[in-house]
């Protein structure tokens, strides 16, 4: 469905064109925190499914995600969806022109913590533009590096990538969808800014 939807626009896949990625968007469920594989498995009602959607058109590159559930989902489950979207909402809201980039971080991370959750310091959002992939690397926590100064025009990622237990990771057999190492839930929320002269433009809202 992806596919024909992308077709119908004249777009292509971000992770097919870039990565030569075996799907049209990523599909990552329960526990896999990121780039699960489409595939022939069948959903339950009362999972978490994250739909992570990069996509390309006349040259450049946008790239978003949600996580939700399937049919109704437990509290637990909810209360980790609502910490990746607030996480979500205070990154966007700390990028303004004059902040640092490890200022975002350092939104998101706080968010996160203040309700019992974590982020994947390893799993980072992302420049975007021309390529899927660009400088610069935005982190999840406070990164000391992180020091660039924000200003009007820069285009990027903010994605929380948030678990409710351990946050270390494993890479799975088929050499793409990342998990939590001890089977805890995630959830990953996601859209690609634009730095103006007030609040940043959400490009993919």
């Amino acid at each position: 469905m992806a596919a024909d939807v992308f077709a119908v626009h004249g777009a292509r896949s971000g992770p097919i064109l870039t990565y030569g990625y075996p799907g049209s968007v990523c599909l990552s469920v329960e526990d896999e925190i990121v780039h699960g594989v489409p595939g022939p498995r069948r959903l339950r009602a009362g999972q978490l499914i994250t739909f992570d959607v990069a996509a390309e058109l006349e040259g450049y590159h946008a790239d978003a995600a949600i996580t939700t559930g399937v049919g109704v989902i437990d509290p637990p489950r909810r209360l980790l969806i609502a910490a990746a979207r607030a996480a979500l909402r205070a990154g966007i809201d700390a990028a303004i022109p004059g902040a640092l980039l490890r200022d975002v971080g350092s939104a998101i991370e706080g968010e996160c913590e203040a309700r019992g959750f974590h982020v994947v310091p390893n799993l980072t959002g992302h420049g975007i533009g021309r390529e899927m992939h660009e400088e610069p690397t935005v982190y999840n926590w406070g990164a000391p590096n992180a020091t660039l100064r924000l200003t009007p025009g820069l285009v990027f990622t903010i994605e929380p990538m948030i678990v409710a237990g351990s946050p270390r990771i494993k890479l799975q057999r088929d050499g793409w969808t990342v998990k939590t190492i001890d089977g805890s839930l995630s959830a990953h929320e996601e859209h690609t800014i634009m730095i103006s002269d007030g609040r940043p433009v959400v490009l993919t809202a």
